[in-house]
C-alpha cells in the first residue's frame, strides 16, 4: 500500500507542532494530516490516501458478527428525520486520517477480529461518501484475513465498482421505507439506488443484514413495511435477516446542540404490541427477523 506524501512543505511529521496536533480522544491512536493545504486534502481524498473520520470503537455483536471495530465516517447526503448522529452530516467536521493509519489499526486487532469471528465495519454518516479510502482499507483487511463489513444506506451505490464490492463480506443495508414518497419523506433523497444496491450485492453473492427503523406515525404502517418486504424480497438469499430497530430519541439532544429543528421532537418509541405486528409482517415474507 502506498503511503500518502504531499510535494508540499505542508507535512511536518516530525515537528514537535504537528505531534502536538494528533488527533486524541474518540480518534486517539491515528495520525492525521492536520497540515495539508485545501488542495492536497482534496487530492488525497479522492485516492482515498487520507479520509474523514468522526470517531471509532471497538464492539461486540453490534455492527456485525463478532468483536468489530467499528469506524464512523464523517459526510452523510440524506438528511433522515430519525438521524442519531446529525454531527456527522458534514465531512469538513471530521478528521483526515491517514489510510495507512487505518490499515495499521485493524491489523492491530486483526488477531483478537479471528479469535471472535470479528472483522471491520465502517459506518458513518455515510461510509460510501468516501469510497476510495473505505475500499482500500477494506482490501488491506481481506489480505489480512479480516473480515469487512459495511454499515450504509446504499444511496451511493453507483460510486462502488465490482471490485470493490468484491472485498465486503457484509453489508448492514438500511432499507429506511417502500415507496419512493415515504423514502424521500423519511430522507429527503430517492429510494431506487438503494434497491439497486442491495440486488448488486446479492448477484455477487455477498450477506445482507436489513435494517429498518420502526418510528411510530412514520414509518409503521402496514403498507410501508409490506412495501420493504417486498424490496427485500428482490434480493433473494442474500437476506440472512431483518433487524427491526425501535426508534428512540438518544439524538435529540445533539439536535438541539447544533440548533438544527428536530422534525420528532415529540416521537416516541414503538410500543411491544407495534414491534411484534411488524416483525410478523416480514417474517410471513419468510425472513429471520430480531
Amino acid at each position: 500500500m502506498t503511503a500518502f506524501r504531499s510535494t508540499t512543505a505542508h507535512m511536518l511529521r516530525d515537528s514537535k507542532e504537528y505531534v502536538s496536533q494528533t488527533l486524541m480522544g474518540g480518534l486517539s491512536g491515528f495520525e492525521s494530516p492536520i497540515g495539508l493545504d485545501r488542495r492536497d486534502r482534496l487530492n488525497a481524498l479522492r485516492t482515498g490516501d487520507i479520509g474523514f473520520v468522526h470517531s471509532w470503537d471497538i464492539n461486540t455483536s453490534v455492527d456485525g458478527p463478532g468483536t468489530r471495530m467499528t469506524v464512523f465516517m464523517s459526510g452523510c447526503p440524506l438528511r433522515c428525520q430519525y438521524c442519531q448522529n446529525p454531527d456527522t452530516w458534514k465531512m469538513r467536521d471530521g478528521q483526515p486520517v491517514y489510510l495507512d493509519a487505518m490499515i495499521a489499526k485493524i491489523a492491530r486487532y486483526q488477531d483478537l477480529f479471528k479469535s471472535t469471528g470479528g472483522g471491520i465495519t465502517f459506518s458513518g454518516g455515510e461510509s460510501m461518501m468516501q469510497p476510495a479510502f473505505v475500499s482500500r482499507a477494506f482490501h488491506a483487511a481481506k489480505d489480512m484475513g479480516v473480515h469487512t463489513c459495511l454499515d450504509t444506506s446504499g444511496f451511493l451505490g453507483h460510486t462502488y465498482t465490482d471490485e470493490m464490492i468484491d472485498d465486503i463480506d457484509l453489508c448492514l443495508l438500511d432499507v429506511k421505507s417502500g415507496s419512493e414518497e415515504k423514502y424521500h419523506e423519511v430522507t429527503g433523497a430517492t429510494l431506487a439506488p438503494t434497491i439497486e444496491f442491495g440486488q448488486r450485492l446479492a448477484k455477487a453473492g455477498k450477506k445482507i443484514w436489513v435494517r429498518f427503523v420502526l418510528v411510530p406515525g412514520l414509518t409503521d404502517s402496514e403498507e410501508n413495511v409490506e412495501q420493504v418486504a417486498q424490496i427485500c424480497e428482490t434480493f433473494g438469499q442474500a437476506v440472512e435477516h431483518i433487524d427491526v430497530l425501535g426508534f428512540h430519541q438518544l439524538g435529540r439532544p445533539k439536535w438541539r446542540e447544533l440548533r438544527i429543528p428536530y422534525p420528532l421532537e415529540d416521537a416516541k418509541s414503538p410500543s411491544a404490541q407495534l414491534k411484534k405486528r411488524v416483525m410478523q409482517q416480514f417474517e410471513s415474507h419468510g425472513f429471520v427477523v430480531y
